[in-house]
């Protein structure tokens, strides 16, 4: 696929009111069959999954699938600043765009050059990632980490909301019951919070994970297909995984065309005792794309999609006004959404590519782990 980076908007950069609709239909139930989102957007099947593919195509919108989690414990979410030496932000970011467990990478206004979010499946792996491959990297002056100790929101929740309510709730009830295919277990497309995720996960989990990361809209046959288990299998895997919460699915838009343009990021302080009660009512805010708790001195992160630079300030006085215990203590503008959800992006958030979510494994780093672990064993003499 060829995307011109850096051209400019155009008149046929314009979703009309079709693509919101289909763009809405898929938020609400991504794996619903065509003739389904069809039904719901008022247009034929065949119509539907022409625009779709013209949409992904031009980079404008995409669906994409990553797991919660694996393993018997929550993955670690950590908020990662990082400061770049002056004229190396591109290299740096160059560098680590490919790290799979990097779920998003922004360049930002203010003072950090690049905030990360990402899973770990333990602090022990954040640590590691952080002193002996972010910091190594050429380029890097300095970094500051926050663990998220609980997320409240992410965007796989957030609805361009062009449907009818009537044709949204029939798409949101039919999920739990057409798959495009399956016959069962179609996802809603993400609750509020990051997912429970898979205990555990065998050769076929995994083998239906790396698929569903490829083309998370692809029926249970063309899935029992590739995997080589019976198609009765995998829909008792789907189903496993869909009971579990264990499965992310997004369908998104690039920003610029999604009339909410501008991100946004807060860092506030919060009352423990008022936090609960804060985040609860942040979640439900129209413009709320990520909402979490934070284990650093800004115990509250919120980032939100806005109309124009203009709305920022009323924005934050209706924050105040709303929760007056509330104080945000820094903000920052997205320049460039570079990783948004595993998919790498162009300066106008379109889709370049994907990189499939997992969790970050480098030999070499554990390698210089083990000689740091070696080194700190062995007594200094004299």
């Amino acid at each position: 696929m060829s995307i011109p980076l850096l051209e400019s908007a155009t008149a046929s950069d314009v979703l009309d009111e079709v693509d919101h609709l289909l763009i809405t239909a898929l938020q609400t139930s991504p794996r619903a069959r065509w003739e389904r989102i069809g039904a719901a957007v008022g247009v034929d099947a065949s119509t539907v999954a022409r625009r779709w593919k013209r949409l992904t195509e031009a980079g404008h919108a995409w669906m994409s699938c990553h797991p919660a989690g694996i393993g018997p414990t929550p993955p670690t979410v950590a908020v990662i600043e990082v400061d770049c030496v002056s004229g190396s932000l591109h290299e740096v970011a160059a560098a680590i765009v490919d790290d799979p467990h990097l779920i998003t990478i922004d360049h930002v206004t203010g003072s950090r050059d690049l905030v990360l979010t990402a899973a770990f499946p333990d602090q022990v792996a954040l640590a590691r990632y952080v002193g002996l491959r972010l910091e190594a990297l050429p380029g890097v002056a300095a970094t500051r980490s926050q663990i998220a100790s609980t997320v409240h929101a992410v965007g796989s929740r957030w609805r361009l909301d062009r449907l009818a309510p009537g044709s949204r709730e029939n798409l949101a009830r039919e999920a739990s019951g057409g798959a495009a295919g399956s016959g069962r277990g179609t996802p809603s497309g993400g609750g509020a919070g990051i997912g429970r995720g898979l205990p555990s996960a065998d050769d076929l989990d995994l083998q239906l994970l790396d698929l569903l990361a490829q083309d998370c809209r692809q029926s249970v046959a063309a899935l029992a297909q590739s995997s080589g288990a019976s198609a009765s299998t995998v829909r008792r895997r789907l189903d496993r995984f869909h009971r579990a919460d264990a499965l992310v699915y997004r369908c998104e838009v690039a920003r610029y065309l999604s009339g909410w343009p501008v991100a946004v990021t807060f860092w506030g302080v919060t009352p423990p005792d008022a936090t609960a009660r804060i985040t609860a009512q942040l979640i439900t805010q129209r413009e709320t794309r990520l909402c979490a708790s934070l284990s650093g001195p800004h115990n509250l992160l919120l980032t939100v999609w806005l109309r124009s630079v203009e709305d920022l300030p009323s924005f934050e006085a209706r924050l105040y006004a709303r929760f007056p215990e509330l104080t945000v203590t820094d903000r920052a503008v997205t320049l460039w959404p570079l990783k948004l959800a595993g998919q790498i992006l162009d300066p106008r958030g379109r889709r370049i590519r994907g990189v499939p979510v997992a969790f970050w494994h480098d030999p070499a780093v554990e390698r210089s782990e083990a000689d740091l672990i070696r080194r700190l064993a062995t007594p200094r003499s004299g």
